[in-house]
């Protein structure tokens, strides 16, 4: 008997827990979206020069990334630790050409204030329409949607043409056990498949960014 006790109170314990974290209290949570670049060599640096000028926000809502809605009422708020949204995926696209960019080189790229560069081969600057990450909590699931939208402009100074790319996408996920890392880890993986494919619709020629022959040919 008392046993069956002991088994009633643990599972009303346990159910009182579920029932707390499923009413949110409105509060901001960060998701930290930093990556820590691996090690390059420099005798391996392409000898193109690359600046990117901090990209704009051109997002509806500036004040988040997203929303998640509790079972029990209530939100939870997301926005990216640190830096504003558009400064993290400027910043992103920069180490990712700085360690593995096109052809899987190392390239010489630099952020840069807007306006400011004098002597770079290619400049990049870019729009962001759309970051988010919203979650739905349901009985004995949460479902986790993030999108990317985002417009990206090179302006080549040899030849004073200019390249512009729109990458966009996005992810779905259902997960049994809710935690912010999950949304954060999603988010993280919609930005990479955007500037995955940015470098692969795209190549460098004649230190200029074109698109890739391939889409020249369709």
């Amino acid at each position: 008997m008392k046993q069956s006790s002991l088994r009633v109170l643990g599972c009303a314990i346990m159910m009182a827990t579920m029932l707390a974290g499923c009413r949110g209290t409105g509060e901001m949570r960060y998701l930290d979206l930093r990556e820590k670049p691996p090690m390059v060599q420099v005798t391996d640096i392409e000898p193109v020069k690359i600046a990117i000028e901090p990209f704009e926000d051109r997002r509806a809502d500036k004040s988040r990334v997203g929303t998640r809605t509790h079972l029990w009422g209530g939100t939870t708020q997301f926005d990216v630790l640190g830096d504003r949204p558009a400064g993290a995926i400027t910043q992103r696209l920069a180490d990712r050409l700085r360690t593995r960019g096109w052809r899987d080189r190392v390239w010489n790229v630099r952020v840069v204030p807007a306006g400011s560069v004098t002597d770079a081969d290619i400049v990049i600057s870019g729009q962001v329409q759309d970051f988010s990450a919203n979650a739905k909590s349901r009985v004995f699931s949460t479902v986790i949607d993030t999108t990317s939208q985002i417009t990206i402009q090179a302006r080549n100074l040899a030849d004073r043409s200019t390249t512009i790319r729109t990458i966009e996408g996005g992810q779905r996920g259902i997960v049994f056990w809710f935690n912010e890392d999950k949304v954060r880890d999603q988010l993280a993986a919609t930005l990479k498949d955007g500037l995955d494919r940015l470098i692969s619709d795209t190549t460098i020629e004649s230190k200029a960014l074109r698109p890739a022959r391939r889409l020249l040919q369709e």
